[in-house]
């Protein structure tokens, strides 16, 4: 199997983010997690064509960070896998990202 040259995968990747950027997403319907209320602190989804996916923060609704499905699908993995968990700060008892 020929490997495709660096090149080639940056150009595609960018073109692609290029593609999801350009998308209105003012109609999406956001989700939450279940149980969230609405005046809380939450970050929301929404899902987007080919397996994309939109993600942003109640608090900040106009900022909005877009995923394509590999990358999304990178990250829930990842999630689960627990590469994202939290530690007890030393000290203090708080958390932090490893």
């Amino acid at each position: 199997m020929a490997q495709v040259p660096d090149e080639d995968v940056k150009a595609r990747k960018e073109r692609e983010r290029d593609e999801l950027y350009a998308l209105d997403i003012s109609g999406v319907e956001w989700h939450s997690a279940p149980g969230t209320e609405e005046h809380e602190e939450r970050v929301e989804i929404a899902y987007l064509p080919d397996g994309a996916v939109a993600m942003r923060s109640s608090l900040d609704p106009e900022t909005v960070l877009r995923y394509t499905e590999a990358e999304w699908r990178a990250f829930v993995l990842g999630a689960r896998d627990g590469e994202f968990d939290l530690e007890p700060a030393p000290g203090d008892g708080g958390v932090v990202a490893e």
